[in-house]
């Protein structure tokens, strides 16, 4: 039990270092937050909150794993590498990914809301 506590301690570790270190980390909680916020003021049904919970957990652990990777690529190729960019750029592009599939949903959710 001890050994499966610990595990919450390092997660919650890796969650403090990417929310002090990566403003994008940031960006994507306050707009996960807009969402919630427009989703009670719209009262949105519980379909729609699933979608929501579901591409606001997507984007945050795209950003939490692309975060470890620029850890793990700066670690193991601390100078310029062409193949160590591209590795970092694709972890990005993955974040990119999930946040306009997230995009596309708030669209689709609230603004026939708005109108």
């Amino acid at each position: 039990m001890n050994r499966f506590l610990k595990s919450f301690k390092f997660a919650g570790k890796g969650l403090f270092y990417t929310i002090a270190t990566q403003p994008n980390f940031i960006f994507h909680l306050i707009a996960a937050l807009l969402a919630v916020v427009a989703g009670w003021y719209f009262d949105i049904s519980k379909g729609e909150w699933l979608a929501v919970l579901i591409c606001i957990g997507l984007v945050m652990v795209t950003e939490l794993l692309n975060t470890a990777i620029e850890v793990l690529v700066d670690w193991l190729s601390p100078e310029f590498n062409v193949k160590a960019g591209l590795v970092k750029d694709i972890a990005a592009g993955a974040v990119l990914m999930a946040a306009l599939v997230a995009l596309i949903v708030a669209f689709v959710i609230f603004v026939p809301k708005m109108f």
